[in-house]
């Protein structure tokens, strides 16, 4: 198998900046779907895993055929040459979704695919490292392996977060819709664990997401573990002379900040600060970003008591942030609405943490 279609999923709502990220990593990918998509071996797999910041999950198409009754699919699956993907010593799990297909029962469908994996030698089971996804979609059998594992938004090095945390995952194409490329300094008046500031600032040293984690393809037939580390170490820092800066008035969220900043190997590029976000004041440079992620009363806060909380936080951008663009994610457009900002096109929904919200951005503020 030389090669095949990568399918990267992603957060429903940016894919245009996943499709971005993934055309700048050298990948001729496509939008498709629920993500990205694009032809290419393992060894795009291995470094789709490690590079790419907004992918939630790198899945291989490693198969297809069509099948109209589950007699049918019993046999072509039993044939397909499993051993090819998978370790005969490694236990695999199967998930199954079906749609405008004849075989519409996915329990009879994920027995008939289990059997087919056990008369070929596989072991089954519910807590197996490797899951095999099976897609019936107009009686077409679609069979891909995740070989993500973890989701990638577990970077690996980032253990403390605070309340309602937003995903690595997320942030970083947050930043990417944001026009951020990490040649400017970025700056959060509501921190929290430090997501919006960590991302920027590995974006800005050139580290790579997944350089401090393992992933499930390390455990498939196709990897060869000498030219994953010979990957895996072309790494190249930067030398970078920009300072994000982070603020919160909870102490414990500062707290933790600093410790995910120095695990992650940013510590010497951010400062955090303990404070309300009306103390904050803008760095000695003439532009840069500004991310928020504030309170939006879905999870934390009452809704009807911040719109002052919104319309204050946006006195201070206009009075202190001359040049900046700001970026602000929240569920509701009233509130985005008080803060009085010049915002543009706020593009479609974003799925996040069970609540749809959008991502507000402003040109350089006057």
């Amino acid at each position: 198998m030389d090669t095949f279609e990568v399918f990267l999923t992603g957060t429903p709502g940016l894919d245009d900046a996943l499709l971005a990220e993934a055309l700048e990593l050298g990948f001729d990918a496509g939008t498709v779907p629920g993500g990205v998509a694009f032809q290419g071996g393992w060894p795009d797999v291995w470094r789709a895993n490690l590079q790419c910041r907004g992918a939630t999950r790198v899945l291989a198409r490693i198969g297809s055929f069509m099948a109209f009754h589950l007699a049918q699919l019993d046999k072509r699956a039993t044939k397909f040459d499993w051993g090819a993907v998978l370790r005969s010593d490694v236990p695999v799990r199967v998930e199954v979704s079906s749609r405008k297909s004849k075989i519409y029962h996915a329990g009879a469908a994920s027995q008939r695919i289990e059997k087919a994996l056990k008369d070929n030698g596989f072991r089954v089971e519910a807590d197996a490292p490797i899951q095999i996804k099976v897609r019936i979609d107009d009686n077409r059998v679609t069979l891909s392996v995740d070989t993500s594992g973890e989701s990638l938004h577990k970077r690996g090095h980032k253990v403390a977060v605070s309340k309602a945390p937003m995903r690595e995952t997320l942030a970083a194409l947050m930043l990417r819709r944001c026009g951020y490329d990490g040649q400017e300094p970025v700056l959060d008046p509501m921190c929290g664990s430090g997501t919006f500031l960590i991302e920027a600032a590995e974006m800005a040293r050139g580290l790579w997401p997944g350089r401090s984690r393992d992933f499930a393809f390390m455990q498939l037939a196709s990897f060869d573990a000498s030219a994953f580390d010979t990957l895996r170490g072309s790494m190249a820092p930067l030398t970078v002379a920009l300072t994000f800066t982070g603020s919160d008035r909870d102490q414990g969220a500062v707290r933790m900040a600093v410790q995910n900043a120095q695990r992650a190997g940013v510590d010497d590029l951010t400062q955090f600060d303990c404070h309300p976000f009306s103390d904050v004041q803008r760095p000695a440079v003439d532009a840069g970003l500004v991310m928020i992620n504030p309170p939006y009363g879905g999870r934390i806060g009452q809704k009807h008591m911040l719109y002052g909380l919104y319309a204050a936080l946006g006195t201070v951008l206009k009075d202190r942030f001359s040049g900046w663009r700001v970026g602000v994610v929240t569920s509701e457009p009233g509130l985005a609405k008080a803060m009085g900002l010049p915002f543009g096109d706020t593009g479609p929904v974003i799925a996040h943490g069970g609540l749809k919200v959008r991502l507000y951005q402003t040109p350089p503020l006057p």
